[in-house]
Parts: C-alpha cells; structure tokens; sequence
C-alpha cells in the first residue's frame, strides 16, 4: 500500500493530525519500514486498529482470518493465475456479489479487472496483507499451473469464437476480446512474463499456428502455443488495453498498458505490425521495480567509471552512449542523470518514448507525427535555459548539429547512437554530414556497450573449453595458464538455462589530441580505432575476456556480442 495513501487515510479518519504525517513517513523510511510498523511503532494504533481504520475510510468490513477456512467452492470461484495476479482471496458469495480480500485493499484496477474477468460484482473486503498473501499461497500454490486450466477452457469456448471469428465486424471482434476467457489467458500471459523477468511478450500469428515467446535476459523462448484461432480475440485484447483501434488491421499502431502485476507497476510499451496472416503485437515491458538507476550499479570497470564521473561534471561538451538496440544505452544515460540531478542544474531530456519517469528532470516525449522531432525539441530546449541536455538519439544531420551548436554554447549533451563499437561512432556521424573539426572539437569521449547473460550462481561449474573455442577467442592454452572458466548446467532458479540476469561490458574511446588530428582527416573507422587502442583503449572483445575471467559470463556470450 502507498504511504502517502494511507497517512492521507489516517488523517481522514482523525486518527493522525497533518502534523504528524511527515514524522510517521519519515520513520518509515529511515527505518526502512512499511507504513504500518511505522504507524504501530509510534503507537498510533495496533495491528487489528491498522485494518480497521482503512475498512472504515473504505466503508466496508474488517474480516479476521485467523481461525477461518475458506471453503473449496469459493475457492474455485477464482482460478489460481487471477488470485495470484490481482493478489485476490475469495472469501464468500452473495447472489451475484464475490467479497475478495486483496492483498492491497486501495487497488480499485484489481477489483474492477476482477469484475471483468469473472462477469460477478467484486466487494473488496480489508484483512491483514501478511494472511491474505499467505492464503493465497497456501490454497492456489506459488506457480503457473492454471495456464492448462484457462486453456481447457479456452478449448470450450474455442467452437464459439471460431464461429464467430467468420464475423470479423469491430463489434464482433470486441466481443470475443472481452469474454471471460481471453482476459483470464492475457492477464496470465502478462503474469508470467513479469514473473519471469521478461523484456519483451511477442504475440506471432503464422498461417497454422500461434506463438507466443518472451525475451528473458535478451534470449527468447517459446511458451506452449495456444489454438491458432486465438490469434485474433488475443491480440485484439491486448490492442483494447493499449487504448488502440481494434477494427484499423491495416496499418501498425502504437499505444500503451500500464498495470499493477503481482503488486508491481508496470509499463508496457506496444507496437503492432500488419503482417500476411493477422498482426504481430509485441510488447516492451518496462519494469520499474527491477531497474537500478544508480550509476554504481552498472558494473562500470573503474577507470570508467572514474572518467564518466569526471565527464558528466563537465560544463560543456558531448558524451554519446553507442551499441545495438537493447544493449542498455538508456539506463546507462539514465544514470548519468540521476547523478548529476541536482537543485542546482536544469536537465531536460527529449525521448522517444519516456522510458522511466525521473524525479527533478523535465522530460519529454518526441512525436514524429506531430512533427515534434528530436531536432525541434532540442531547439526549444535551447530557450528552456538548461546546463544538461539528454537526446534520447541522435539520427540525422540536424539533430546532431544542433547538439553540436548546443554542446558550443555551453551545455553539456548526452546521446546515443546505433554503432557497432565505440570508434564507429566518429564515422556514423561525418556519414550523416557532420563537418569533422565540429566532431573533435567538441565530442568528450564515446562509450560503446552490450549486455551479455550472466551464469546463473546456483548451477555454476568449471570446465576445459576446446582449442577451436580458445582460438575464436584469439587465445592459446599458455595465454590462459590456470585460468578456470565457467559454465551454467541449468537448474530450477535459471529455467535451466544455465543464465540468469545480465551484465555489461564497455569500451571507452577517450577523445584526445592524437584522435582529434584523426578525425579532422576524416580517418577510417579502423585507423581510429588502432591509435585508441594504442592509447590505452580497452575494446569490448578485451572487456568481455574480463568477465570470462571473473567466472561472470561465458565463452559463447562473448563471442555472439563482439
């Protein structure tokens, strides 16, 4: 439950004065601790007075569970996955009328979600969020066994959508998107996918069959393909929660779903492609809880971590971030950011979209359709009086020369570019047009990056790799002396994968002296790259034999990324 939400509850109810709040919110984060041992701590109230208070404020009842067994037949009103979901107990039935427990009582998005899936009025009622989660585990189990069950029923129900799938008329399509079924089998889809740590769901309708796959760790996997004449009422789902237009089948479409799973908010970026057999809908999963915008959490090496401090202090100059798509780009500017967000500088950032939403800092999100494009957002930023500016990329010759003329100024830019490595980065801008005595004079440094599997710590184990492998790495058997290397077997924590998370690793090209007469020539990309390497430029390759080394990532990781 929100803090603020329920100190605004306490004061409502008059059992806190407004002075008090901000006492009552600091000792909760200090202490590290959730509003109600704050609140219990202080002795404003104890641990039955805490529920009652927000049943009352709810207008609805306290329910103690201790002692009460909750009867299968209500149990089975809701199926596992939506318990576990909406973090929902079933605890009686009246006429038409399911009274749930939620785990947070103040989610009204649960209760409403609930009233759709099961076609029944939901009355939440309010008890201790320990017991409810507790039930929850011990009636509905802690996985995702009811995905057969939904699919049986789907199977059921499948002769009535494939019937009326022969009407594909919007009203039709909305229908079959709206029954019982398909939101059960979606919210599901999505629960597991966040469960798992997913990046990205994509739904892929092909001419016999349905997939579905989730990218976990920037690998894909397949989940058990469900009936093909689900394809549609599926993704036109999933377009209803986006906000989009379910009868345009034409022409991609871009929206949004913001949800609370499992008790997290999460935002999901969608895109939907027109494709020969129905669309393909994939969606970004931005996960809040899970990412760590500190700038110490990126397993910088420290000599770059200490040179992009001194960097991003700077009070003028460019700082490019380059790697492929989903090499981490944006968390790293993220970062640089959050450290230097402070009272005393003003930080806009233009992006496409605003990925995570940062305290302090103006953001705003670009909309080529609107004709509001990185370069005409950097110009009005320019009258926005800033010190740091954040170009979420740099993709033509204007939006990098007004970057440029910005960085001239006085204002210190960060971007990033879609390069191969770091040294590509001066290339890819004199290709776009960029005149090169503007690059050396004022890029301060690039940094190239990619995000490769970590093994997972439960199952990892030592071994010998071949001599093609050594050799691929450039290696021989007197290079790496004693060195061990590692492997994951696969076990239950990794889904047998034998990985688990990601980390990154770096290049950083200092731009000095001996660079800038380069780039002035107009020097290749491999010249350059061959002086900083010369100049004590670490390449992605070497980063990567790092980590090999340090037992973090394998062989194999290393050799797909550089």
């Amino acid at each position: 439950m929100n803090a603020q939400q329920v100190a605004d509850i306490f004061v409502e109810q008059r059992v806190l004065q407004p002075a008090q709040v901000e006492d009552v919110l600091q000792e909760a984060q200090l202490n590290g601790k959730n509003i109600e041992q704050a609140l219990i701590d202080s002795g404003f109230v104890d641990h039955h007075g805490f529920y009652q208070v927000i049943a009352d404020a709810l207008g609805t009842d306290f329910v103690e569970l201790t002692g009460n067994e909750i009867s299968p037949e209500i149990l089975r009103l809701i199926p596992g996955g939506l318990a576990r979901l909406h973090r929902a107990l079933p605890i009686a039935v009246s006429d038409n009328t399911l009274s749930v427990a939620l785990v947070d009582p103040l989610d009204l998005r649960a209760a409403e979600d609930l009233h759709f899936a099961l076609g029944k009025d939901v009355h939440v009622v309010v008890a201790p969020a320990e017991e409810v989660e507790e039930r929850i585990k011990r009636y509905y189990g802690s996985d995702s066994s009811s995905m057969e069950d939904i699919l049986k029923q789907l199977g059921e129900t499948g002769e009535l959508l494939a019937l009326r799938g022969t009407d594909e008329s919007a009203s039709a399509v909305e229908a079959e998107a709206n029954a019982t079924p398909i939101i059960r089998f979606v919210d599901l889809i999505l629960f597991q996918a966040i469960q798992d740590r997913a990046s990205d769901i994509h739904f892929e309708p092909f001419e016999n069959e349905f997939k579905i796959r989730y990218r976990v760790d920037g690998a894909l996997y397949e989940m058990a393909p469900p009936p093909r004449h689900l394809a549609l009422p599926v993704i036109s789902r999933v377009k209803v929660m986006a906000n989009m237009n379910i009868a345009e089948r034409r022409l991609p479409q871009d929206g949004r779903i913001q949800k609370n799973v499992a008790g997290r908010n999460v935002d999901l970026r969608v895109s939907t492609l027109p494709t020969q057999f129905g669309e393909s809908v994939v969606l970004r999963v931005l996960d809040r809880s899970t990412v760590n915008l500190d700038l110490e959490a990126l397993g910088l090496p420290d000599y770059i971590y200490d040179y992009v401090l001194e960097i991003i202090h700077r009070p003028n100059g460019i700082f490019i971030v380059t790697g492929p798509t989903g090499s981490g780009k944006t968390t790293t500017l993220y970062s640089c950011l959050r450290r230097i967000n402070t009272i005393d500088s003003k930080l806009l950032t233009a992006e496409e979209p605003v990925e995570y939403d940062l305290e302090g800092i103006v953001q705003l999100p670009v909309n080529e359709a609107i004709g509001l494009t990185f370069a005409r957002a950097l110009r009005a930023f320019l009258r926005q009086d800033p010190d740091r500016i954040m170009v979420g990329e740099t993709r033509d010759l204007e939006t990098a020369q007004i970057s440029i003329q910005a960085s001239l100024t006085g204002h210190l830019v960060f971007t990033t570019l879609h390069t191969n490595d770091a040294p590509g980065a001066i290339t890819r801008l004199i290709d776009m047009g960029v005149e090169p005595f503007l690059i050396s004079s004022t890029l301060e440094a690039v940094l190239g990056q990619r995000l490769l599997r970590s093994i997972c710590p439960q199952c990892r184990a030592t071994y010998q790799p071949s001599e093609a492998l050594l050799e691929q790495l450039g290696l021989s058997r007197r290079d790496i002396g004693a060195k061990n290397f590692f492997y994951g077997k696969g076990c239950d924590t990794c889904n047998q994968t034998g990985y688990k998370g990601r980390k990154g690793i770096y290049e950083l090209m200092k731009i000095t002296d001996p660079l800038r007469e380069l780039i002035n020539e107009r020097a290749p990309t491999v010249t350059l790259k061959e002086k900083a390497v010369e100049l004590g430029m670490v390449t992605l390759r070497q980063d990567g034999l790092r980590s090999i080394f340090a037992g973090d990532t394998t062989i194999e990781e290393v050799l797909k990324y550089t």
